[in-house]
């Protein structure tokens, strides 16, 4: 069931719909680099950028700023090259997805992207893949808004937050 303005996953073709008439917008997610190690991040991936997204007739066209994990980024001679790297990112993007749990206290990288985020003044859509919603940590202080490890959950919120 959805409220209003969320979104509807579009499946299969596009029957009766004119080019002329579909209004696209675009959004560019940073995923954090903490996701990188793990599987949710794939899965996050898969879950935003794979399919077709529509709410109220304007299409959504979701663009990954991430670091992929082989990027050459990763060998950058210091951490200051690597941060001003995910700074840019960050920056060129309008919504940033980050982590919850107790190991994120504990991640250098979580904090250097909640200031880059605070610097650039980029929303963060906390998600939390154990489920429980409310959770102490940094990146929960940090963020606009906090939700579970569940497709329509996270991309609605990119939604609301890019908007």
């Amino acid at each position: 069931g959805g409220h209003a303005g969320d979104l509807w996953h579009e499946q299969g073709g596009m029957a009766g719909v004119y080019w002329s008439d579909w209004i696209v917008y675009r959004v560019a997610i940073f995923i954090s680099h903490s996701w990188k190690y793990s599987h949710h991040y794939d899965t996050l991936s898969s879950w935003i950028f794979s399919g077709s997204w529509n709410v109220g007739g304007i299409s959504l066209e979701f663009s990954d700023t991430s670091v992929p994990k082989d990027n050459p980024i990763h060998n950058a001679p210091n951490s200051g090259a690597l941060e001003s790297a995910i700074y840019e990112r960050i920056r060129q993007s309008q919504v940033v997805i980050i982590p919850t749990g107790m190991y994120a206290n504990y991640s250098t990288w979580i904090k250097k992207e909640i200031a880059g985020c605070s610097y650039h003044q980029k929303p963060i859509l906390a998600v939390n893949p154990w489920g429980q919603k409310k959770s102490s940590s940094v990146v929960s202080m940090a963020a606009a808004e906090t939700v579970g490890w569940a497709k329509n959950s996270v991309v609605n919120g990119v939604w609301r937050l890019s908007r």
